[in-house]
């Protein structure tokens, strides 16, 4: 049992405290679940970036997957070697991939016909050759939140089947592109496991028309976007999920990369929060806290929902209430209708499922500076990223007052 009471003596709210144990746990199961087959599991970046948790990952044996330079970045400092290292990515920009392609990185996902052509441009001024891979979009229907949906056409990622094959015949046939896998990710919260095996089989038909015509793809890219449970979800078991890829993969010597992100952090975070007060508007009913949309912005964004747990020693019988911050916006929320008892000023509320997408997507917004965050390893807690101050959000723009 976490002690939240006591970490927020010591570390103060609004707080981020994260369970290193549990991330293990989860990396370990997932590890395991691919085991028949040779495999490397890269964290996927974006869902927490903190350099301690990306270390965490590192001394596991982890690789990571990023999508900008600066995830690359994070990726060399936390201690993944280059040769795990993956840069995904929409809109990378020419200065991204020319570090990408000095840095030697595994691969660079390519996402588009004019993408490839620059990263050969690039690869050709530094005379060098650059490995990299194709996203596929299935077009499969991932059934999941459409925000958070990727493998459909009508989605910006990826490219389609017959426009990824002349890609690789172009890049097969460049002195400075080296093909050397396939990549797919259909979207992220998947508790469906029909779409992930019709897609990992439509790509995996892809890899043998490519070998068809000597092309020798060696990584097979499964992405992320295996689901986590925020509520009441039904989730996939992760023996079947691996299963389910393995088996599309009869007669192909390749090497399985797999890009958790959620399924690793999600249930291993928490933010904590202090009550400020309750406010009665009419019938509706607030609390307000000293957490905000700047600290935690997906029930804002996505409408998702999060349990919330009351730290409180009253006996009060649940009603409904609003979970609000500060921020000067009518989004700035919680849950709403959220079953709590009455709270006292100083009580704490504590946000679960925040390890993933969290403080990643925090933002200064009203001049707030971003909560710390806390691991957790062995019962023993550690400071590892300090509370933001007023300095730290102006310091880039104070010199240039006139």
């Amino acid at each position: 049992m976490i002690d939240f009471k006591e970490l927020v003596k010591e570390y103060k709210t609004p707080l981020y405290i994260y369970d290193l144990d549990y991330m293990r746990a989860q990396y370990t199961e997932l590890k395991d679940a691919f085991k028949a087959r040779k495999s490397i599991l890269c964290y996927a970046v974006k869902a927490n970036s903190n350099l301690s948790v990306i270390r965490h990952f590192a001394k596991m044996g982890s690789g990571a997957d990023c999508v900008s330079i600066g995830e690359v970045r994070r990726a060399f400092l936390a201690g993944i070697p280059s040769y795990k290292i993956i840069f995904s990515g929409v809109g990378k920009t020419d200065d991204e991939i020319r570090e990408a392609i000095e840095k030697d990185i595994l691969y660079i996902n390519v996402e588009s016909e004019a993408e490839l052509g620059r990263i050969e441009g690039i690869a050709k001024e530094l005379h060098k050759k650059s490995r990299i891979s194709i996203r596929v979009n299935p077009n499969i229907d991932p059934q999941t939140h459409p925000y958070i949906s990727t493998g459909l056409h009508d989605n910006k990622f990826g490219v389609d089947l017959s426009t990824a094959k002349r890609m690789y015949i172009k890049a097969n046939n460049s002195q400075n592109l080296d093909p050397v896998g396939i990549h797919f990710h259909i979207g992220s919260q998947l508790t469906e496991l029909k779409p992930i095996y019709e897609s990992a089989a439509i790509v995996a038909d892809l890899v043998r028309s490519l070998q068809n015509i000597k092309i020798e793809l060696k990584f097979f890219d499964v992405g992320g976007g295996l689901g986590v449970k925020y509520d009441n979800e039904t989730l996939i078991p992760t023996y079947d999920y691996a299963q389910a890829i393995l088996g599309t993969l009869q007669g192909l010597d390749v090497t399985v990369l797999c890009e958790p992100g959620r399924f690793l952090t999600a249930n291993a975070g928490y933010f904590v929060s202090k009550v400020l007060y309750e406010k009665q508007n009419g019938e509706k009913k607030f609390v307000v806290i000293d957490g905000a949309m700047n600290d935690l912005l997906r029930p804002a964004l996505y409408s998702a929902y999060h349990k919330i747990e009351a730290i409180t020693d009253s006996k009060s019988a649940p009603r409904a209430v609003d979970i609000v911050g500060p921020v000067c916006e009518s989004g700035d929320f919680f849950a709403k209708d959220y079953e709590l008892p009455e709270l006292e000023h100083n009580d704490l509320v504590v946000v679960h499922s925040a390890g993933a997408y969290g403080f990643g997507m925090g933002s200064n917004y009203n001049t707030r500076g971003r909560s710390a965050e806390v691991a957790l390893e062995g019962g023993v807690s550690r400071l590892i990223r300090k509370r933001e101050t007023f300095d730290d959000i102006i310091a880039l723009e104070k010199e240039f007052l006139d």
